[in-house]
């Protein structure tokens, strides 16, 4: 006996039908990665003991500020991750940079958390420039540090949003700190606060995208959309920053825009990511939040991912 297809399901059928080789090419294009190698530029890279120091700026809640710090902390702390994958684990890709320079008299990196400076009246007022960030990373110490300015969800920045979700760069030391009459650098890091202003940019796959395929959002493992925004793009300018401190380390293309170890992976969380996909995570069973390392004290992190130099793809914990 025939059966009575309605036109409008008939319709859609055809629809679905239709974007099936759209979806099967983006899923082969994940799967068949065109290898990338950074290229050495035979600048130094950050090596030996180097403190990440943390200046806040505008109001953060302490439970927003110890995401962060945990976050620091688990880079360099695998005995105190009892669980699999960790941040420290996701880290260890950075150490093979280290290793293919290696004859060049590059020594390890040890990072751990510095000092925390909180500057919660707006010293500089709620919009700030890329030399207000500079000034607000001379605050912190400038010598075997990595001074990182984090500006709170109320604060403009410029090129925030419209461009950038954070940078990093290098500035000139304070006169304390030259050594030998040489004027030295010092490495800094700045990251906004998306969550009121573009999570769609600088929180995904936290929050819907502000383009492209409209899947819902992901749940956030620490209950904070603008702080997981924080996170994931500190994770990323802490690997550009320790492999190309001062524009001469690791990367490719132009220097003003360099790809660096995680910017060559972009949106890609996870085995089998395309666009508009983070792929394959894991999901806490109680909360349903996705991640895909563990961190201290019990914290659960989204990390992107990071371009292995040993075999020029991108390299995921999941």
């Amino acid at each position: 006996m025939a059966t009575f297809v309605p036109t409008q399901l008939l319709l859609q059928l055809f629809f679905l039908a239709s974007l099936l080789p759209f979806i099967t090419a983006a899923r082969m294009l994940a799967q068949e990665q065109q290898p990338m190698l950074l290229q050495y530029h035979n600048g130094p890279l950050l090596s030996g003991k180097i403190s990440i120091n943390l200046i806040w700026y505008g109001k953060f809640k302490p439970s927003q500020r110890a995401i962060v710090s945990d976050f620091i902390t688990s880079l360099s702390s695998p005995k105190t991750t009892p669980h699999q994958p960790s941040v420290a684990a996701w880290w260890n890709t950075i150490e093979k940079y280290y290793l293919k320079i290696k004859s060049k008299k590059s020594t390890s990196l040890d990072l751990s958390l510095g000092t925390q400076i909180l500057d919660e009246n707006y010293s500089l007022g709620k919009s700030l420039t890329s030399q207000n960030l500079k000034q607000l990373a001379g605050k912190g110490q400038q010598s075997n540090a990595i001074n990182v300015v984090l500006t709170s969800s109320d604060v403009a920045v410029e090129g925030f949003c419209s461009s950038r979700c954070g940078t990093h760069g290098s500035s000139p030391s304070s006169k304390a700190a030259k050594a030998n009459g040489k004027i030295s650098k010092f490495a800094y890091i700045w990251v906004g606060d998306s969550e009121t202003q573009c999570p769609g940019q600088c929180a995904w796959p936290f929050h819907q995208p502000i383009y492209g395929p409209q899947s819902p959002p992901l749940v956030a493992p620490n209950n904070d959309v603008g702080m997981e925004g924080i996170v994931m793009n500190l994770a990323s300018l802490l690997a550009g920053t320790v492999t190309n401190p001062f524009g001469n380390g690791y990367y490719q293309g132009p220097a003003e825009a360099p790809l660096e170890a995680a910017s060559a992976c972009p949106g890609v969380y996870g085995k089998g990511a395309y666009p508009g996909y983070a792929g394959k995570l894991l999901e806490d069973p109680t909360t349903g939040a996705s991640y895909n390392a563990n961190g201290v004290n019990g914290r659960k992190y989204l990390l992107p991912a990071l371009l292995d130099p040993s075999t020029s793809t991108c390299s995921t914990l999941v």
